[in-house]
């Protein structure tokens, strides 16, 4: 009990070099302690935090700053143990098993004269060809930043899924570490997205160049694709007319169907809330409280939509489930400065083009 007590007091001698301690309490979880001070701080967040995390850490605990009623926090909790190495062989494993269920998906051709469908490698090759790179790109912009801003994440993990509509049901990375800061989450989470579509795009375009627009003709099975702003936006550019109009669609090439796939993919994640890269960037930029309030929001206008796309419904029961849940920064205080709360307007900028209202219309006969 006495080195509890003397553990106590010296993280709170810590604390008192960069606030004034008005209050210190010990919080338990199971075996695990944390000590928290709250007061005001006498140093800007960031420099406070740098101040004293080293000798925070040798005692075997990291500091991490919150807001507070009182003004600010500094929650002491045990330093986590080092990340453990991802399984590479996982990674390239499923990356090999969505490569052939995206094939799988992607090559199937229906041939009206006979009314069969066959398989048909280019189709195969160019949608897996396109889908993946969109896919891997997003990844690694939220990896090599990851890395850069030096917090330890996973592999990219993609998600084979043969009987979907695109072959897989995308991929992930797992932060694996306390990201320092609002500065650095924004960075991690704006870096997917803006990388994705620096491929979605030009992909999209090209694919939109050789697709085909025809009178629609629904048939079993099919869909309509939903439209976008930037979406419809290229159509506009590249067909000169808005799309679907006049009884007549643009039939997408398999790679238009990928860049498609890569703006809704985009859209989906930069969904404001919980931990999608949109939470992070709403959460960068307005803070802790402003994004709990912005996930309940978006939950509750998913559910309005669920009407038009049922797939809503499952969307705004994982955010309202999972959507106030989050890893702490290390410093969750200090605000995001000049040019980087532009990038992060920008971010909801890119939400507010690629977001597609009703993803999905099923053709009827």
């Amino acid at each position: 009990m006495m080195f509890e007590i003397d553990t106590i007091s010296t993280l709170r001698i810590l604390a008192a070099e960069v606030m004034l301690v008005s209050a210190t309490e010990e919080l338990t979880n199971g075996d695990q302690r944390a000590v928290r001070c709250r007061g005001q701080l006498l140093l800007e967040a960031q420099a406070a935090h740098d101040a004293i995390v080293g000798r925070a850490e040798r005692l075997g605990y990291t500091p991490l700053f919150q807001h507070d009623p009182a003004g600010a926090a500094i929650l002491f909790i045990p330093t986590p143990p080092k990340a453990q190495p991802s399984r590479l062989w996982l990674a390239v494993l499923l990356f090999l098993l969505t490569v052939a269920s995206t094939m799988l998906v992607g090559g199937q051709e229906y041939i009206e004269s006979t009314g069969q469908v066959v398989f048909n490698w280019g189709y195969a090759l160019s949608f897996s060809g396109s889908l993946l790179a969109i896919l891997l790109a997003h990844e690694l912009g939220h990896f090599i930043v990851a890395r850069r801003e030096r917090v330890a994440v996973s592999y990219p993990f993609f998600i084979p899924m043969p009987f979907f509509l695109l072959g897989t049901m995308g991929a992930f990375i797992a932060i694996k570490d306390l990201v320092p800061n609002r500065r650095a989450l924004l960075a991690i989470g704006i870096a997917g997205p803006l990388a994705g579509l620096f491929v979605a795009i030009p992909v999209l375009a090209i694919g939109l160049s050789i697709s085909e627009v025809k009178q629609v003709v629904p048939l079993p099975g099919s869909f309509t694709e939903g439209n976008s702003l930037l979406y419809a936006a290229m159509k506009i550019l590249i067909f000169g007319r808005f799309l679907p109009s006049g009884g007549e669609d643009v039939y997408l090439h398999p790679m238009a169907l990928a860049g498609w796939a890569g703006l809704l993919v985009t859209g989906l994640n930069l969904l404001p809330a919980g931990q999608l890269d949109g939470g992070h960037i709403f959460f960068a930029l307005f803070g802790p409280r402003a994004a709990r309030l912005m996930s309940a929001i978006v939950a509750v206008a998913l559910l309005g939509l669920g009407f038009f796309w049922s797939g809503w419904f499952i969307w705004a029961v994982m955010i309202a489930l999972i959507g106030q849940q989050r890893s702490p920064l290390r410093n969750e205080i200090s605000p995001l400065e000049g040019p980087w709360r532009w990038l992060a307007y920008i971010g909801i900028l890119t939400f507010i083009l690629v977001f597609t209202p009703i993803p999905i219309t099923v053709n009827t006969p």
